[in-house]
């Protein structure tokens, strides 16, 4: 009876040591990063602000984080002068890839540019002839009684 005991917590040790080899400890790993990634120290910080409120920031953090941005305003002098704003962002991803950003923000909206922004892919060329015939020939106006 005692054999047969100690077969079976044998057995139950050698599993347990195999599941423990083969645990997926990649969260941890992730966990570690995130938490050297949050307490990153900022190594290099610039503001500049005029009196007209253009402005230029810049930082480096110790984890490779580089980011500057520049602004001010279109036609200050009119009525409704216009907000803008060109900056960048770089990073190193944990895959070690470089991911770069750089932006514009004015009268036009956020437009952020990057390889590793997703764009859509091609239209389709038959939906391109098919648009385009509908914009040559618009269907006729219909009269209402």
């Amino acid at each position: 009876m005692f054999v047969g005991t100690y077969s079976y917590l044998n057995c139950l040790l050698v599993t347990l040591a195999l599941g423990c080899v083969a645990a997926d400890v990649s969260h941890v790993i992730a966990n570690a990063n995130a938490n050297a990634n949050r307490d990153a120290k900022i190594i290099r910080q610039e503001l500049d602000v005029n009196p007209d409120g253009a402005y230029h920031w810049t930082y480096e953090t110790e984890n490779g984080i580089v980011a500057d941005e520049t602004g001010g305003l279109k036609n200050p002098q009119d009525e409704n002068p216009i907000p803008s704003v060109q900056g960048r962002v770089s990073w190193t991803a944990p895959d070690g890839q470089l991911v770069e950003i750089q932006y514009v923000a004015d009268e036009n909206g956020y437009q952020p540019q990057g390889s590793f922004i997703p764009t859509p892919p091609p239209i389709p060329e038959a939906i391109v002839r098919a648009l385009q015939y509908i914009q040559d020939h618009p269907p006729p106006a219909t009269q209402k009684n």
